[in-house]
C-alpha cells in the first residue's frame, strides 16, 4: 500500500513539473511576442520616476518595470520579466501549503490547478500589480495556517513580509488583509494568535509598508484614494452585479468553480482549523467581491479582483477532486486546461497583427495593445521632417506613455484628457510637471501633436476637438493613421513655431485670458448610413451618409473600397439633422453636409471588403475615414 501511495506522489509530482515547466515556457515566448498593454507602459512610465509612491498604485510595480529594463534592456519582455519570475513563485507556494496540510500527493495536485487556473496561470504575462499580490497573498495564508499551530520567529517573519509586499503591490490588498482578520477571529485557535505580541510586531511592520502610500495622500488631498474609493465607484446598486457568478465560473471554468464552492463550503464545518481557516479566506472574498460588484465599478476591468479568494482555497480542492468518479476528474482538469489555453490563445491572437485586423469590427478588439508601434514609426517619420527643437505632445497619458516607452523618453507632456481623470493618472501627471495647458506651455517652439480620437466615444468626439482648439488653437491639416480599419485612429498634426511677434502676442492674450482663435479647425467627421456595417450586399448598392470639417469645410468626398479610391460621392446635399445633432459644430457648408453615390459590386470579389471615405477638406487636408466591413454575394 506505501508503495502504492508513493507511486501516486510521484506520479503527480512528475505531472506537476511537466506542466509548470510547459506553462512557464508558453507564457515566456507569449510574453516575448505580445505588444505592449498601455497600463504596462504607464508602469514604466512611473519606473522611470523613481516615488515611494504613486497616484494609482503603491510603488512595487513601478520599481519592478525599472528593475527589468534596467537589468535586461529596453524591451516588452525585459518590463515583464521580474512579473513572470513572480507568478513562477505562485504554484510553489500552493504546493507547500497544501503538502504541509494535507500530505504530498495533495500539494502537488494543488500546484497543477494553480497552474491551470486562468486566472493565476495567466500571471505574469503583462507587468502588472496581481502577480505581486498573488505572492503577497499565498505568504500570507500560508503564514498563518502555521500560526494557528504554533507562533515562531520565521513565520511571523513570512507574515510580515506577506504583509508588507501585499501594501506595496495594490490597495485592493487591504480587502485580503480584512478578511485575513476576520476569519481569525472567527477561529479559536485564531483569537489565541491576535493575542501574541509576535503577530501584531508583523501586523506592524506590514502596516508601516502603506505609510509611502498614505503619506503620498496626504500630501496630495487623498487624490489616490479617493479615486480608489470614490470616484471609480458609482455606489449606486445596479444589477450588473448579478453577473458575477457567470462571468468567474466562465473565468475559473465551470467544473473548478463547482469543486472550488464545494470545498469551501464542506470545509467550514470541518474539524481541522486549518481547512477552516482556508474555507473563511476563499468563501469571504469571493462571496465580499460578489457583493461590492453590485455596487462598485463596472467600466474598467475587474473580474480578476476574486482570486486571492481562489488562491487560499487551492490546498481544500484536492481532497474534493479525488472523491469524484474518474469520468468527472478527467472533465474537471480537461476544461482547466482549455481555459488556460483559451486565455494564452487570446494574448497570441493579440499579437498577430492580422487576427487583429480582422477583429476590428468586432466588441473583442483589443484596442489597448493595437497600434503603438506604427504609431512610433509614424512619430519618428513626422519628427524627421520637422526642426531639431519640435516637442513632442501626446493628448492622453496613454498615447505619452506608449510613444515614451517606444522612443526611450519618459518625459513626453499630455494634454489635459478625460481619460487622464478616468483612469487616475491626471494627479501623477501633474506631479511630474508633464501636464500641459497647450501652447502657452510650449515657449513658441514647433510641436508634434499626437491624437488618438479613437479613445474618445464617437459622440463625444467633436466636444473633444473643440477642446484641443481651446488648447492649442486652430488645427493644421492632420496626418491621419488608420490602424487596423480605422478601429485605431490617430492624428499627428504639425503645429509650427511661433515668431518672436507672434510669441508676444500670445503671451499678451494669455494674461488676457482670450483664446488663440474664435474659430475651430478640426479634423473632419462623417457617417455613413448605407451600406451598414456588415451588411450583406450585392449589384449596385447606393452610399449614403454625411460629413462636415469644422472651420473650413470639404471640397469632396470619395469612396474607398479596401484600401483603395473607387469614385467621388456627390457631396453637399441637405441633410439638416446633423446640424441638429452637433449643435456646435462650425462647418460653414451647414445643412449641405450629406453625400450619395453607387458602389458597383461586380468588380469585387465575393467575401469580405471594407468601405471607407477619403475626405478632402477645403484647407488642402486630406483624410482617411474608418473603414466598415460589408459582404459581398457570390
Amino acid at each position: 500500500m506505501r508503495e502504492l501511495d508513493a507511486r501516486g506522489v510521484e506520479r503527480t509530482r512528475f505531472a506537476f513539473l511537466a506542466l509548470f515547466f510547459a506553462v512557464m515556457l508558453l507564457k515566456l515566448l507569449v510574453a516575448m511576442r505580445l505588444p505592449l498593454f498601455v497600463d504596462e507602459a504607464f508602469y514604466w512610465q512611473e519606473g522611470q520616476h523613481l516615488a515611494p509612491a504613486y497616484s494609482d498604485l503603491p510603488g512595487l510595480t513601478a520599481w519592478l518595470t525599472r528593475l527589468g529594463v534596467a537589468v535586461a534592456g529596453d524591451s516588452t519582455l525585459a518590463l515583464r520579466l521580474p512579473f513572470l519570475l513572480l507568478s513562477a513563485c505562485v504554484p510553489w507556494l500552493a504546493v507547500r501549503i497544501a503538502a504541509r496540510e494535507f500530505g504530498a500527493r495533495e500539494g502537488w495536485l494543488a500546484g497543477s490547478l494553480a497552474l491551470l487556473l486562468p486566472l493565476s496561470g495567466s500571471l505574469g504575462l503583462l507587468a502588472l500589480p496581481d502577480a505581486a499580490m498573488a505572492v503577497a497573498t499565498l505568504l500570507c495564508v500560508d503564514a498563518g495556517a502555521q500560526l494557528l499551530r504554533r507562533v515562531d520567529a520565521a513565520t511571523v517573519l513570512e507574515l510580515a513580509g506577506g504583509l508588507a509586499i501585499g501594501a506595496l503591490s495594490h490597495y485592493r490588498f487591504i480587502a485580503v488583509i480584512g478578511v485575513g482578520f476576520v476569519a481569525l477571529l472567527l477561529l479559536p485557535d485564531g483569537r489565541r494568535v491576535l493575542r501574541d505580541v509576535r503577530v501584531w510586531t508583523a501586523i506592524a511592520f506590514g502596516a508601516a509598508a502603506w505609510m509611502p502610500l498614505v503619506a503620498w495622500n496626504f500630501d496630495n488631498a487623498d487624490a489616490g484614494l479617493r479615486f480608489q474609493l470614490v470616484d471609480r465607484h458609482p455606489w449606486a446598486f445596479h444589477v450588473d452585479g448579478i453577473l458575477f457568478l457567470a462571468i468567474q465560473a466562465l473565468l475559473v471554468t465551470p467544473l473548478l468553480f463547482a469543486a472550488m464552492a464545494i470545498a469551501g463550503k464542506r470545509a467550514l464545518s470541518a474539524e481541522r482549523t486549518q481547512s477552516r481557516y482556508f474555507a473563511w479566506l476563499g468563501v469571504l472574498v469571493v462571496a465580499g467581491f460578489f457583493v461590492l460588484g453590485f455596487f462598485a465599478d463596472t467600466e474598467r476591468v475587474s473580474f480578476h479582483w476574486p482570486l486571492p479568494g481562489y488562491l487560499a482555497l487551492l490546498p481544500l480542492l484536492p481532497a474534493v477532486i479525488l472523491r469524484w468518479p474518474r469520468p468527472g476528474r478527467i472533465a474537471l482538469w480537461s476544461t482547466a486546461g482549455i481555459g488556460l489555453v483559451a486565455v494564452l490563445g487570446y494574448y497570441v491572437a493579440v499579437s498577430v497583427p492580422d487576427v487583429r485586423a480582422r477583429a476590428a469590427a468586432e466588441k473583442w478588439y483589443p484596442s489597448n495593445f493595437a497600434g503603438w508601434d506604427a504609431l512610433a514609426a509614424a512619430v519618428r517619420e513626422e519628427r524627421a521632417a520637422m526642426p531639431a527643437d519640435t516637442l513632442l505632445v501626446a493628448d492622453n497619458f496613454k498615447v505619452g506613455a506608449e510613444l515614451g516607452f517606444a522612443l526611450g523618453d519618459a518625459e513626453i507632456p499630455v494634454l489635459d484628457h478625460p481619460l487622464n481623470h478616468f483612469h487616475g493618472r491626471a494627479p501623477q501627471l501633474r506631479l511630474w510637471g508633464l501636464a500641459s495647458a497647450g501652447r502657452e506651455d510650449w515657449d513658441g517652439r514647433p510641436v508634434l501633436l499626437v491624437v488618438a480620437a479613437s479613445e474618445v466615444r464617437y459622440r463625444e468626439l467633436l466636444e473633444r476637438y473643440h477642446a484641443l482648439c481651446a488648447m492649442v488653437g486652430p488645427l493644421p491639416p492632420p496626418r491621419v493613421l488608420n490602424v487596423d480599419h480605422g478601429r485605431q485612429r490617430f492624428l499627428l498634426f504639425r503645429m509650427p513655431g511661433a515668431t518672436a511677434a507672434q510669441a508676444a502676442g500670445d503671451g499678451e492674450a494669455s494674461s488676457r485670458r482670450e483664446p488663440a482663435s474664435a474659430t475651430c479647425v478640426a479634423p473632419a467627421m462623417a457617417w455613413m448610413t448605407t451600406p451598414e456595417t456588415g451588411q450583406r450586399i450585392d449589384g449596385t448598392v447606393e452610399v449614403t451618409g454625411w460629413a462636415f470639417k469644422e472651420g473650413v469645410g470639404l471640397a469632396a468626398v470619395e469612396l474607398m473600397v479596401d484600401g483603395h479610391p473607387v469614385g467621388e460621392l456627390e457631396y453637399g446635399l441637405d441633410d439638416p439633422g446633423v446640424a441638429a445633432y452637433w449643435r456646435i459644430s462650425n462647418d460653414p457648408q451647414h445643412p449641405r453636409v450629406g453625400f450619395r453615390g453607387e458602389l458597383d459590386t461586380g468588380t469585387l470579389t465575393p467575401g469580405r471588403h471594407w468601405i471607407g471615405l477619403r475626405l478632402r477638406g477645403r484647407d488642402g487636408s486630406v483624410e482617411d475615414w474608418s473603414e466598415q466591413p460589408v459582404m459581398v454575394a457570390p
